[in-house]
């Protein structure tokens, strides 16, 4: 009996230390401060060191941002961006400095945004400089499959890319058509369907690329079934509807990637606009035969061509009725480009508002478009030209970095895979915020101004506060 009391005074004691050191670990601690803002040179830049008092209660006429450390949310799998054939044409040509540089400043977590992430296509997209495919035209059987032409460009700089992160780089592929002979309307472009009797060869095509990419020591995570189903684009397109995405996941690419000796390959789902995601999770995931191929679902950021507002509210509408399957935006670019917009803040503020509201709807992974263009938006083939947060002037040899890179950074460089995401909600709709607790402790909160005043506020975590000035038109990550 007294053993036995020992031992429940010992574990009240150990319990109340825990508690005392979990409301109190913050209160002599340092918080590190890294702005961007524009109208000044601060680019990543750490600003400030502060250290942490113990909190009073948060008033009304204060703005707030406040952190619950025993809440968490969902696990962060990697940000990064795509590596597509423009990308890798305009890298090829870069000087061997220029070309180092760029892939320190992607994928080097001390000297560039530490990217984790990488997003490539199966064949030809827009952007590369023709439509093409790994077979020849009319090849059913994909006798002639061959990834020759990723060989030139491609595959070399994925793999440099991969070798600067230190092996990091999760990576996964997407299908912007089938072959012209497999489709509806013959042709890569403008839409049309597969044909149903191609269903099963185009499903054989899927794991031919996948073993012919990590045949190459490029081993694939996962992929998307269909970039953008619901878009008839000038472009390589191809049409699928829910129920015949469904149907081909379930009946198709599903069994033969298990067939294969691919099935631990995640499937990703939609792959377009947050509009529709709704709709195309429920036909998919509510089907259990379906549902048991999908990782998760995977959404753009075009909904806004509409005139409407982003729609950040489906992605949490998805988590909540499918909380087993994940969520992964997989697109987002700058359109329109414009040689005189480089510089142009609200692009960057852009992705910042993006990131910020998608984690804070669950999402795991944020990737970007291509990570490299020219000074024209390019190359594409059909003059679909856009931003990349890096552009290559292919005239002076030179990198022009945007705002859109250093906002992505402030994700990037500080949120690393398996960070969690935990509490945090802002007093005032004038800041926006995040924050995760990385895998080795460190916390990163994520804090954003759009408005043209500076802002004082109060950053609240258990028991401690600090108080910060973010300026006017501002991006700031606080480690602590």
């Amino acid at each position: 009996m007294k053993n036995y009391s020992y031992f429940l005074i010992t574990m009240f004691l150990v319990i109340c230390v825990s508690v005392s050191a979990q409301s109190s670990d913050f209160a002599e601690g340092e918080i590190k401060v890294y702005t961007t803002s524009e109208n000044s040179n601060l680019r990543l830049s750490e600003t400030q060191t502060l250290k942490f008092v113990d909190a009073a209660q948060p008033l009304e006429t204060e703005i707030s941002v406040f952190v619950n450390t025993s809440k968490t949310y969902q696990t962060i799998l990697g940000i990064g961006g795509a590596i597509t054939d423009a990308s890798a044409i305009v890298f090829n040509g870069l000087s061997s400095i220029k070309q180092q540089e760029l892939l320190d400043a992607y994928y080097d977590i001390e000297k560039g945004i530490g990217y984790t992430l990488l997003r490539t296509t199966i064949h030809s997209s827009d952007f590369s400089p023709e439509s093409y495919t790994y077979v020849t035209e009319g090849d059913a059987e994909l006798k002639s499959f061959s990834i020759a032409h990723d060989k030139e460009y491609r595959i070399p700089m994925i793999k440099r890319a991969t070798k600067t992160a230190e092996g990091t780089l999760t990576l996964y592929v997407s299908p912007w058509s089938p072959p012209a002979f497999m489709k509806t309307n013959g042709s890569m472009l403008r839409g049309g369907k597969l044909k149903p009797e191609f269903r099963q060869n185009w499903a054989n095509y899927y794991a031919k690329f996948i073993k012919a990419y990590e045949a190459e020591g490029m081993p694939i995570w996962g992929l998307t079934i269909q970039n953008e189903p619901m878009a008839t684009q000038t472009w390589e397109s191809c049409i699928y509807t829910a129920e015949e995405e469904r149907d081909f996941l379930k009946d198709y690419l599903g069994p033969t990637l298990e067939k294969e000796g691919l099935g631990d390959k995640n499937i990703v789902v939609w792959d377009h606009n947050r509009d529709l995601m709704v709709n195309r999770s429920k036909v998919i995931f509510e089907d259990k035969e379906a549902a048991k191929y999908a990782w998760g679902t995977g959404f753009h950021w075009y909904e806004t061509w509409t005139g409407a507002a982003p729609l950040f509210e489906n992605v949490n509408r998805v988590k909540e009725a499918f909380p087993d399957k994940n969520l992964m935006f997989t697109e987002g670019c700058i359109e329109k480009f414009d040689s005189e917009k480089y510089q142009y803040w609200p692009n960057g503020e852009r992705y910042g508002e993006q990131i910020i509201n998608d984690l804070n709807n669950g999402t795991v992974a944020w990737t970007d478009w291509n990570i490299l263009l020219d000074q024209n938006g390019g190359p594409n083939h059909v003059g679909n030209f856009c931003f990349a947060p890096i552009h290559a002037d292919t005239i002076t040899g030179d990198l022009i970095y945007t705002p859109s890179y250093y906002y992505l950074g402030h994700f990037s460089k500080f949120i690393r895979p398996k960070a969690k995401r935990v509490g945090s909600a802002v007093s005032r709709n004038v800041l926006l915020s995040t924050s995760f607790v990385n895998d080795n402790g460190t916390m990163a909160t994520v804090v954003m101004n759009k408005t043209n005043d500076l802002i004082k506020y109060t950053l609240y975590i258990n028991q401690s506060e600090v108080t910060l000035d973010i300026p006017a038109h501002s991006i700031q990550t606080l480690i602590y």
